[in-house]
């Protein structure tokens, strides 16, 4: 956040408390603007009593029409005044708080998508939360603060018009609220805990859904649903204990709140009838009084339920400052790749264990992992998006070290296609083209054959420009690899990782697809490519094929080479 409307929210003692002061700042001007605005609201509405106990006092008593005519006029001016000043007054807030909840969905959104990533343990769908929910309770702090204003203008009003009419009566008020708000003021931290751990367990099961949805099929295979049913529903049981417990909180709080500030009401009418049949207020006085007891339950009732309103705002600031303070994943390099060049040299992470490797500009070469966790952690490591301090030894692109290069130069040059991939919600065409540096030349007629791509286009009467849901669930497995594969050639990147391509798709089509990978990206160009799969017609283009088993690189050879000479190679991939 580097401008004037989107300052960078410094991070301190209380990270939350900074953000919501950096969002009231930011909309300064309308909010002063629409807070004067309400509070001259709630002065109209004092006055409204106040008025009429005059008119019965004055005109209507003495039985003076033409100063009845003016004095009905007058009020009815003030009703006007009223009424449109809480029009653009609550329009002039709606705008800002809007306005200010867009900036921080954007801003959140643009943390999340840096190119050197961040280092949370927020699983994708409490990300979501936070870039959605959060961003839109963190701005409502937009409406506690006018409405605390008007609130404690329309209080202070109806005070100074009680003591007016009755020293007691004002007294009682003003003495009156202050102490209920203390007394409700003690609730407040309760209020936090609990909305805090309620919106953090929420979250969590949010999360843990769009995990499961995206794995669904993998769970499938491995006959894990009912594993993955039960963690779910003790995640969502903990979310709604979570939210029993806040709700309930709240609801005592509010009950409480509005049963004093009943109570406070009550006390003045009755103080106020009390005084009328002893004969110190008049008729058109007790009218106000009991006109402004009537008021004044909606200010109080208002200032009582503030703090729980306080309390999300503030709860879900401290959640958005969890992720835009969040430290970054990678460092910040400024190197610059020569050419596609990669050099591992004694590389340990996770299961792997000081893997030596050298793949040169133009080649494609095929990695046979005989362990799923080994095949894993190399294409993790080869994507570029592991700390540097994860990772033992040394992997180099175009002679310079991973964790030196810019993340953007990074991205460039190299792009690791995950074996599970996603597709987002809207055309064919666009799924494609969104890894294309310059789309507007269309997609290149040959990535579309390579990856086969064009065969999911002619099976749709929209071809191209058939529409996908997110996810790409309305495609079939192979289809979405296929897809997933054409936006991964289409970006030409000089360097390009691929895990399990073809898995989803019939023989036919894999050798199809192998043949189309080495004519796109190896026919006369420098492009690197490597292939981690188990797939026979992927590793019989490779200029080379390298297996790795226990994590390190046990054998290295052409297809056929090793076929002929290595039985478990032969037994992995010719069976």
């Amino acid at each position: 956040m580097s401008s004037d409307g989107d300052r960078r929210i410094d991070q301190g003692k209380e990270p939350g408390l900074r953000l919501l002061r950096h969002t009231i700042a930011n909309q300064r001007v309308a909010l002063a603007i629409g807070t004067a605005l309400v509070s001259l609201h709630q002065v109209m509405e004092t006055l409204v009593p106040v008025a009429i106990g005059a008119i019965i006092d004055g005109p209507v008593t003495r039985g003076d029409v033409p100063t009845l005519v003016v004095a009905l006029a007058g009020l009815a001016a003030l009703f006007v005044v009223l009424t449109y000043s809480w029009r653009f007054g609550a329009r002039r807030l709606v705008a800002a708080i809007e306005a200010e909840s867009h900036r921080l969905r954007v801003t959140v959104a643009r943390r999340i998508l840096d190119p050197r990533g961040v280092r949370t343990s927020l699983r994708i769908g409490e990300l979501l939360a936070v870039a959605t929910t959060d961003a839109g309770r963190a701005a409502q702090i937009l409406h506690v603060v006018p409405a605390t204003a008007a609130a404690i203008t329309a209080v202070a009003g109806a005070a100074v018009a009680l003591l007016l009419v009755d020293v007691p009566l004002g007294l009682l008020v003003l003495l009156g609220t202050p102490a209920i708000l203390v007394a409700l003021d003690r609730a407040t931290p309760l209020l936090t805990r609990r909305m805090t751990a309620q919106q953090e367990a929420v979250a969590r099961a949010s999360g843990l859904a769009t995990d499961l949805f995206t794995g669904l099929r993998p769970l499938r295979g491995l006959g894990a649903e009912p594993a993955a049913a039960r963690h779910y529903r003790e995640a969502s049981a903990d979310a709604l204990a979570a939210t029993l417990r806040a709700t309930r909180a709240a609801g005592v709080y509010t009950g409480t709140s509005a049963a004093v500030s009943a109570l406070l009401s009550v006390a003045v009418a009755g103080v106020a009838g009390w005084a009328a049949l002893a004969g110190r207020i008049s008729v058109g006085e007790l009218i106000t009084v009991v006109g402004l007891a009537q008021f004044v339950v909606e200010p109080l009732g208002t200032l009582a339920a503030l703090p729980s309103s306080w309390a999300a705002s503030r709860a879900s600031a401290d959640r958005l400052s969890l992720v835009l303070h969040a430290p970054p994943l990678l460092p910040a390099g400024t190197g610059t790749p020569s050419d596609g060049r990669l050099v591992l040299r004694g590389l340990g992470y996770r299961s792997l264990r000081g893997m030596d490797l050298t793949v040169a500009p133009g080649e494609l070469l095929g990695v046979l992992a005989h362990r799923p966790q080994d095949a894993e952690a190399l294409a993790d490591v080869l994507s570029g998006q592991v700390p540097p301090e994860d990772v033992r030894g040394e992997l180099t692109v175009g002679g310079v070290p991973l964790g030196a290069l810019d993340p953007v130069a990074a991205r460039r040059t190299v792009l690791a296609e995950p074996h599970h991939s996603d597709l987002f919600a809207g055309t064919l065409a666009g799924n494609i083209t969104a890894g294309m540096c310059d789309p507007s030349g269309g997609i290149p007629p040959e990535v579309l054959r390579a990856s086969a791509a064009g065969q999911v286009a002619d099976t749709h009467p929209d071809g191209l420009d058939q529409r996908i849901v997110d996810r790409g669930s309305s495609l079939s497995g192979g289809q979405r690899q296929r897809v997933a594969l054409a936006r991964a050639l289409a970006r030409r990147a000089p360097v390009l990782v691929l895990h399990e391509p073809t898995t989803a798709v019939d023989a036919v089509t894999e050798q199809a697809v192998a043949e189309g990978i080495a004519r796109v990206r190896h026919d006369g160009g420098e492009h690197t490519t490597v292939v981690i799969t188990s797939s026979p017609a992927l590793l019989a283009v490779a200029d080379r094929v390298v297996v790795v088993d226990d994590g390190r690189i046990v054998a290295a050879g052409t297809h056929a080479e090793l076929a002929a000479t290595h039985p478990t190679y032969r037994a992995a991939v010719l069976r």
